[in-house]
């Protein structure tokens, strides 16, 4: 009969401990209440508040901005883009140039669309045509 603490290759078998029975007590000693998990979980007051953000909004940054720089935050960039060529940094020019022209082509661009009657014309006819086509309706 072969020990039952081997598998057949000389090795013992792990050994488990009862998985029923709790290792750690969930109740403190000193106080006698349960643990409370200090880690981690749900706690009362913890987190944002419900309905408030924790974003800041544009406005109120610029605001502040030009309360404490005591003239526009847009005249404070003029001044630093002027003050960057003065000082020869060109790659602080070069950024400045970028955000420049991105933020003027962005403010500049619109589409402007001018119908003539005949352009009316043509919208109304196709139209029609389109709806006779998925209406079936013949002329």
């Amino acid at each position: 009969m072969r020990d039952p603490g081997r598998n057949g290759k000389g090795f013992n078998l792990p050994v488990t401990i009862n998985k029923i029975m709790e290792t750690k007590s969930k109740i403190n000693a000193r106080t006698g209440k349960p643990k409370v998990s200090s880690r981690g979980g749900a706690r009362p007051g913890a987190g944002r508040p419900r309905g408030g953000t924790n974003k800041l909004k544009m406005e109120d940054l610029l605001a502040d901005l030009d309360a404490e720089l005591g003239i526009p935050y847009s005249a404070q960039i003029a001044r630093n883009y002027v003050e960057s060529i003065d000082r020869k940094d060109w790659s602080g020019v070069r950024d400045y140039d970028k955000v420049f022209l991105g933020k003027i082509i962005a403010d500049r661009q619109h589409v402007e669309v001018e119908d003539t009657t005949d352009a009316l014309e043509q919208k109304k006819a196709a139209f029609a045509e389109a709806l006779r086509d998925i209406t079936g309706i013949k002329q």
